[in-house]
């Protein structure tokens, strides 16, 4: 029997999910499409979890669409758009709209096409020295399809992204930092440990703040300056009825550590 294409684990209040399918460097399947969103899916219904990691196994983060798939004609038309619009845009969407706990992306080796697209979908990216990035749809005589248009030109400005997006060419992760796009550069072999400190840090937090922290974010990125405050000041309205709140500042008052329910 052949190993799953995606795997998750849980450790403490952290939910890993790994691409596992390194025989095409973590290229995109219908399947493991699939696994990501149902760990995805299991990671918001569980209350325990605070936070996730993207990673993968391999020399490769994601190499992006199975070129093998366009090569072989598997992938084109209507196939081609079900594809990116019911597994691969919904994912992406459930990444940056639909998941209220931070996700960061471990990213261990290259991040091809649309799977530079899902590290940018995450909320933060740690990456690794080995890594690399590259918005390579133009090589293959297609658009950036998966959200790196969109996304993308958010993170380095429009003029920088097109640059990017319309020679191919590859970043390495010192030259993916100086940019914005990935938040820590980091040995290879510590990749999962560095990852996992920024992981714990977040999830030690109050866990309603922390969701609704990241939604106040993505949700100023499409508001007015004046309903962006109408809408945090309703967050903070409700946030301070909470136990996490009173336990928060009782805490602060006390010199004490406190211990946070998520209530």
């Amino acid at each position: 029997m052949s190993e799953p294409q995606a795997l998750y684990k849980v450790e403490g209040p952290i939910g890993i999910i790994t691409l596992n399918r390194t025989d095409t460097r973590n290229a995109f399947s219908w399947e493991m499409v699939r696994l990501i969103q149902q760990f995805l899916d299991e990671a918001s219904a569980d209350d325990k979890i605070k936070v996730l990691i993207l990673t993968a196994n391999g020399a490769a983060f994601c190499a992006g669409a199975d070129v093998r798939e366009f090569a072989e004609g598997r992938l084109r038309g209507w196939v081609f758009k079900n594809f990116m619009w019911e597994g691969l845009h919904h994912l992406n969407l459930t990444l940056t709209e639909d998941m209220d706990k931070p996700i960061i992306a471990a990213v261990n080796g290259p991040a091809i096409g649309a799977g530079m697209d899902m590290a940018l979908a995450c909320d933060m990216r740690v990456s690794s020295d080995k890594a690399k990035f590259a918005e390579s749809y133009i090589n293959m005589g297609i658009i950036a399809g998966d959200g790196g248009a969109y996304l993308l030109s958010r993170l380095v400005g429009i003029p920088k992204a097109l640059e990017l997006m319309l020679t191919g060419d590859m970043l390495s992760a010192e030259e993916a930092f100086a940019l914005g796009i990935v938040n820590k550069v980091v040995p290879h072999e510590r990749l999962l440990a560095e990852t996992m400190v920024l992981a714990e840090k977040i999830a030690s937090k109050p866990p309603l703040a922390v969701r609704m922290m990241k939604r106040s974010v993505y949700q100023a990125q499409n508001s007015s300056f004046r309903s962006h405050l109408d809408c945090v000041s309703s967050h903070n309205a409700m946030l301070s009825e909470t136990e996490d709140h009173q336990e928060a500042a009782s805490a602060f008052m006390e010199k004490r550590k406190p211990t946070f329910k998520g209530k």
